[in-house]
């Protein structure tokens, strides 16, 4: 199946589009990054752009969390590697925020 043919309007919309989500994801993994926003609050969040965030990165951005204990988190609760916020089941949840609470 072939791409649609966009218009350069159609274009540069979409362009703006794409921007206006890494920004705002940005800004979440920031908030996360510094402890003014929790990982349960970002697991609980309906908003769109919380819910595209992958969760190795969302586990990352966390203080004192790195690659591989992201990883291994990940590993202990089945998640797959390229699951999203959005993905997560309510035991997969659960289990994050009873890990980390540790």
């Amino acid at each position: 199946m072939a791409l649609p043919t966009l218009t350069p309007e159609q274009r540069a919309e979409n362009l703006a589009k794409a921007a206006a989500a890494r920004h705002a994801r940005a800004e979440v993994m920031a908030k996360v990054k510094d402890g003014t926003m929790s990982l349960d609050e970002v697991l609980a969040s309906g908003d769109e752009c919380c819910r595209r965030i992958p969760v190795k990165t969302l586990l990352k951005a966390m203080p004192g969390i790195g690659n591989v204990k992201a990883a291994k988190l990940m590993d202990e609760l089945g998640i797959p590697e390229k699951r999203r916020v959005a993905g997560l089941g309510s035991r997969q949840r659960e289990g994050l925020l009873e890990l980390l609470a540790q």
